[in-house]
């Protein structure tokens, strides 16, 4: 017969063996008003998307406020989360309620307005709160808390405001300049102003006048014009150099940075929001917002989400089709979208200003397919009002654009026809180098490839979808990038030649090519590749700079001031005719503006070229600087060919019986969603695909298995079913993880690509 003994832990001889108290569990009482807490948990998985409930402790409540900050048991481990609202019952049983066991912060809160912006972009994108609360709101800093108590506790400083009388003074002497230069039917920039003074959402599309830093003085004004009728400004950039200019134009018109004061406290009236931030910083700023402290936000992406307070406001982004203005997270948010489904729901303004128009600013402002005012309102898209320059403006800032096609430089005799740059425009530059710095754009760094007819060399195109046709490795088959459909008996539409041909689309050797040509004059390369990275700023001297897109550096004049080019020449402009993106023109027409617009005016002698074959739509609107034209032509397209914002589409990607049975679920197979009408009549196929997508090269045996048999298809619906379209993808994703099975699986509503 065995007896049991407790196990006890050994002790030196003369010592007790050291014994444990066990701690009663504490009393807890549940709060006497809303005793149950709904809690956003930071799970990112799509089928625990919704709120769940605990238990406020009495001693909690006061503290345990919507927005707060607090940490729970969930699956037996401890997760954060946010307090949505607080209630007096739930669904749950009582014997399955939890307690929350801490309330981390207790001054600082997700804002009301906020919260309800974030279920608004979950909904609109297919994602989830959880999603859209990890990009909106950055890491806690518990050192930022506790500095911002102490500064609490002291007075309030106001050294690091704005003086109201230097900045009306300001804005008024802005204000005429900016008026006069901008006309339009709804009253030229005097709409934004007046809509900036009373409530109601209002859009607007603005085209910007060429010029350095002119973006930045329109943005700048709007935002101090909003802060001046009390109401609060945030606007998104593309990257840090435009920021930086932004906040220059700020301090012009004389608010602050949000910044430290001698004293050590933090003040301003302009904060940056920007992912690159330090967290500390990052996590500052966004309190000060958060508290009203700041209600001027600009920076990247990353500010479309700041914590405005109160209600409407200003709501602006620059560049709205950068790829810059999407996240790479899910739900894969866009900038613009989300700006204005704000300013909707705050009876805000939104405005969308960019050198060259996209096709859904030109949806907005013509009305749809036939210039009518039928545009639907889907909370990311609906009717604007459009301000453009006026044109004897535009005329006296642009430069004299000329554009070096085969049939110019015939009518000019010129010998060189064919070259990548002709004597004419050799001769051009070499004028222009006397009064100060040449810059050359060309293509982006890298070598792709395209097919393209071999008799007239236009793009080949799918007759089916219009996609661009491509070879997949080890394929003689040219086949479809967005429908994956052979193109077994292809012909040209333009000559209907049936031969295709490789074009090879690069700009390598630019360099050694132009010393070649300008000897003896000092050459500078700006490109991302570079071992330094782009060049900022260069002198005001005569020197040829060779820059590709968004790299160009700024010219500074002896005295400090920012200076312009002599000339601007666009190196290669052919290979704009094999881009493949769905934005591939608007991209190219945006990179050229950008480019032109920092060349000095034609009355200071500035020029800018256009060398090379390009579509005459993209070279006209060029010239003549009126992005409209395109704009106008793209959105026609993409009525007839089924494509953004004519529709709404989506793409979904992963592995390929993933990725076809959420087809299926949603009925793009062969359920209700299986074609998709056009506003002019008529109806598509609703499904596009799926087409493989290609394996990464890698020597790791596991990811080329995880990599295996990934296909992508793109979903197209008519923009009045684009709230049912997020909804259904969001339940077929939230499905296929519930139910634990194997492969990726992934969606993006209103992507930049379809590729």
């Amino acid at each position: 017969m065995s007896t049991h003994l407790d196990a006890e832990q050994p002790a030196l001889e003369g010592l007790a063996p050291r014994r444990r108290r066990k701690r009663a569990p504490a009393e807890r009482i549940p709060a006497e008003r809303d005793p149950i807490a709904r809690v956003v948990l930071d799970v990112q998985t799509t089928h625990l998307g919704q709120t769940f409930d605990y238990l406020v402790d009495e001693r909690q409540s006061a503290a345990a406020v919507p927005g707060a900050f607090v940490r729970v048991r969930f699956g037996g481990r401890r997760v954060s989360g946010v307090i949505w609202e607080r209630a007096a019952t739930s669904a749950t049983a009582a014997s399955a309620l939890r307690y929350l066991e801490r309330v981390i912060t207790t001054d600082v809160t997700v804002p009301a307005a906020l919260r309800d912006d974030i279920t608004a972009i979950a909904d609109a994108y297919g994602g989830t709160r959880a999603n859209i609360l990890r990009l909106a709101v950055p890491p806690r800093v518990a050192k930022v808390e506790a500095e911002q108590r102490l500064a609490a506790s002291f007075r309030r400083e106001t050294a690091g405001t704005a003086d109201d009388g230097p900045l009306a003074d300001r804005l008024a002497a802005r204000g005429a300049t900016l008026l006069a230069s901008y006309g339009g039917a709804g009253g030229g920039l005097a709409a934004i102003r007046d809509a900036l003074g009373r409530s109601g959402f209002s859009a607007f599309v603005l085209d910007p006048l060429p010029g350095v830093g002119e973006k930045s003085r329109l943005l700048a004004w709007m935002a101090a014009s909003a802060l001046a009728a009390d109401r609060p400004a945030v606007v998104v950039l593309p990257g840090t150099k435009e920021t930086e200019d932004l906040l220059a134009a700020l301090v012009a018109l004389g608010l602050k940075p949000f910044a430290p004061t001698p004293s050590g406290a933090w003040a301003g009236d302009v904060a940056v929001l920007n992912a690159a931030l330090p967290p500390a910083d990052r996590y500052r700023a966004w309190m000060a917002v958060a508290q009203g402290q700041v209600r001027c936000v600009i920076g990247s992406r990353a500010a479309m989400y700041a914590p405005v307070a109160d209600g409407g406001g200003l709501f602006a982004i620059m560049d709205d089709t950068a790829y810059q203005q999407a996240d790479g997270m899910m739900p894969y948010a866009q900038a613009r979208g989300v700006l204005r489904l704000r300013a909707r729901l705050h009876g805000g303004v939104f405005v969308a200003l960019a050198d060259a128009r996209s096709p859904i600013s030109q949806w907005e402002a013509a009305g749809g397919p036939g210039g009518a005012r039928d545009v639907i309102e889907t909370g990311v898209g609906g009717p604007a009002h459009a301000i453009s320059p006026l044109a004897t403006v535009a005329k006296d800032r642009t430069p004299w654009i000329r554009w070096l096609n085969r049939e110019e430089l015939t009518r000019l005799a010129d010998p060189s026809i064919g070259a990548r740059v002709p004597h004419t425009a050799v001769a051009n530059v070499r004028r222009a180098l006397d009064a100060g710095p040449v810059l050359f754009s060309i293509p982006s760094d890298g070598v792709s490839q395209a097919l393209g007819c071999a008799s007239c060399l236009k793009q080949a195109r799918c007759p089916r979808c219009t996609g661009p046709l491509g070879l997949d490795p080890g394929s003689h088959t040219p086949r479809c990038r967005w429908c994956n459909a052979a193109a077994t008996d292809w012909s040209c539409p333009q000559c209907h030649g049936t031969r295709l041909r490789l074009v090879r689309v690069g700009a390598a050797g630019t360099a050694q090519e132009l010393q070649g040509l300008f000897r003896g004059v000092t050459m500078l390369l700006s490109s991302p590749s570079q071992p330094h990275g782009p060049i900022a700023r260069i002198e005001a001297r005569p020197l040829i700079v060779i820059a590709t897109p968004g790299a160009e550096p700024r010219v500074l004049n002896p005295d400090g001031t920012m200076g312009e080019y002599a000339a601007v020449a666009v190196l290669d402009a052919w290979t704009s005719l094999y881009k493949p993106g769905v934005d591939a023109r608007v991209d190219t027409l945006n990179d050229w503006m950008r480019a032109v617009a920092m060349c000095a005016p034609r009355s200071r002698g500035g020029q800018a070229l256009l060398i090379g074959e390009t579509d005459p739509a993209l070279a006209r609107s060029l010239m003549l600087w009126d992005s409209t034209q395109l704009a106008a032509q793209e959105v026609a397209e993409r009525v007839e060919t089924g494509l953004p914002p004519a529709i709404t589409a989506a793409c979904v990607w992963g592995r390929r019986d993933a990725v076809l049975g959420a087809l299926r679920r949603i009925g793009a197979l062969d359920g209700d969603l299986a074609a998709c009408p056009l506003p002019g009549g008529g109806e598509l196929p609703g499904m596009l695909g799926p087409v493989p997508i290609p394996q990464p090269r890698t020597v790791d045996a596991r990811e080329l298995e995880g990599t295996a048999d990934r296909v992508k298809a793109v979903v197209r619906v008519p923009a009045g079913r684009r709230g049912e379209l997020a909804t259904r993808l969001r339940t077929a994703v939230a499905r296929h993880v519930a139910n634990r099975e194997t492969g990726e699986l992934r969606f993006q509503i209103d992507p930049k690509d379809l590729i």
